[in-house]
């Protein structure tokens, strides 16, 4: 089966950084599309950033503009989202999506001092 799997989340000080990670398994990221996602309870899931398949293009939420990176390594078959100068908000489920629909299971982020 298909699996995403993110790691990296925690709890971190407001202002503080965390590095997250998707890794996938029985399916290539090389040809496509990856994004990170967030859902804070009971709110909707929200694109936090994308990149295009060979890195090229990145696209990002406004609220993370300037201070969230996402990146790709194809031959790891690994994304990232280096996340910087955290706020209180940034606080929600970060889920990794694949480019063909496929969902990790997300990793908690709690900012909080």
């Amino acid at each position: 089966q298909v699996q995403l799997v993110e790691s990296g989340g925690g709890l971190v000080q407001p202002g503080g950084s965390l590095r997250l990670s998707c890794s996938g398994s029985r399916v290539t990221f090389s040809n496509y599309l990856m994004g990170w996602y967030r859902q804070a309870p009971g709110k909707e899931r929200e694109l936090v950033a994308d990149i295009t398949k060979d890195g090229g293009i990145t696209t990002y939420a406004d609220s993370v503009r300037g201070r969230f990176t996402i990146s790709r390594d194809n031959v790891r078959n690994t994304v990232y989202l280096q996340m910087n100068s955290l706020k209180p908000e940034d606080t929600a489920v970060y889920y990794c999506r694949h480019g063909m629909g496929y969902w990790g299971q997300g990793t908690q982020v709690t900012v909080s001092s």
